[in-house]
């Protein structure tokens, strides 16, 4: 073991910019080619791409917000949201369980990364969402409101604006077609959106002497993107299959003692087959499972009896380096040392 010394700091995290992720990584919707087949019209969609770079950059930085939070939702599971060689695309092109997850949480993405730019002020044609109440206290500061209780004030994020730019880019392309799939994929667009839009919070700071909460005012918060993500990962395995109904512009559960679902739950039409993702397979999107990490001790989805396809693994050895014994000294040194430890780690054959 050997010594070293850590100095204690405060560390400032910036987050990593969506932006620039989006576009140096391949997206699963290309903001740019959807933009050339739409130029050409006059829609919601063809004025943002020719009219608005700013706001397109947002949406760009929105999918890659969702194409990265997809792949940490399903880190685990034998189909893992890769986006490598094209292999998203080719599972976009069918309207499974999975493709209703992609399509809920892009729209959702677009809906967060646009409303937390107005948010920011950027230069969007948008502002924030201010209480009906503050509109008509314009000289006061704050609403004044008995002891203990709240008031809406102060400038809310815009989800509504979030929400229309989503539905004027994505949804735009299809508002004319009521063919299946398409029917699908608009219901998961809605689902995504209400993923934010039904969990806002009330987020409030109090005013008062001395410490006191004589007066709190309140705006509207998005929850975490880490939230919604989590949650449409709940209603992906909650997933209803849909078929046709018989007037030909909407869809029915395809059991007859299935609950009709609501518009906050994925839907899809096609199933996808439980071992469609443990070989490889290019026409269907999927790299197989081979090679891939996973847990030796776990029965879940990230167990090697489940990952592996009952192909079997190989666990291994390796030594790493980590801090211990760590000891402060002042000021202002921690003083750890080296260790060396051996841990496992399971790799599917």
């Amino acid at each position: 073991m050997r010594a070293v010394l850590v100095p204690v700091c405060l560390l400032l995290v910036s987050p990593i910019s969506t932006t620039s992720w989006a576009s140096s990584s391949e997206l699963v919707l290309n903001p740019k080619q959807m933009c050339k087949r739409a130029r050409r019209s006059r829609s919601k969609m063809a004025d943002i791409c020719i009219n608005k770079p700013g706001l397109l950059q947002h949406i760009a930085g929105g999918i890659g917000l969702a194409q990265a939070e997809c792949q940490y939702q399903f880190r685990y599971r034998r189909w893992n949201c890769t986006s490598a060689k094209k292999s998203i695309k080719k599972v976009m092109l069918r309207d499974t369980r999975e493709t209703g997850f992609v399509n809920a949480i892009i729209a959702a993405g677009i809906t967060y990364q646009v409303t937390r730019a107005c948010t920011k002020g950027e230069p969007l044609d948008c502002s924030c969402n201010k209480n009906k109440n503050r509109k008509k206290n314009k000289k006061k500061k704050y609403i004044n409101v008995p002891e203990g209780d709240w008031a809406w004030s102060g400038c809310g994020e815009n989800i509504e604006y979030g929400i229309k730019r989503s539905k004027d880019f994505l949804d735009t392309p299809y508002k004319k077609r009521s063919d299946m799939k398409t029917l699908v994929k608009l219901h998961n667009y809605v689902a995504g959106r209400l993923a934010i839009k039904n969990y806002t919070r009330r987020e409030c700071k109090c005013h008062g002497l001395s410490g006191t909460c004589t007066l709190k005012t309140c705006m509207r918060k998005m929850p975490n993107f880490r939230e919604v993500g989590n949650r449409l990962k709940q209603r992906f395995d909650g997933a209803a299959k849909v078929i046709p109904g018989n007037d030909g512009q909407s869809f029915i559960p395809e059991g007859d003692t299935i609950k009709p679902p609501g518009k906050s739950d994925l839907v899809y039409s096609e199933d996808s087959i439980p071992t469609d993702f443990c070989h490889l397979n290019t026409t269907l999107g999927s790299f197989g499972t081979q090679g891939r990490s996973c847990n030796g001790t776990s029965q879940g989805e990230d167990g090697c009896g489940i990952l592996c396809c009952a192909r079997g693994f190989q666990t291994y050895e390796k030594v790493v380096q980590k801090n211990c014994q760590c000891k402060f000294h002042y000021c202002c040194d921690v003083k750890c040392e080296i260790c060396n430890e051996t841990v496992k780690y399971s790799i599917c054959n």
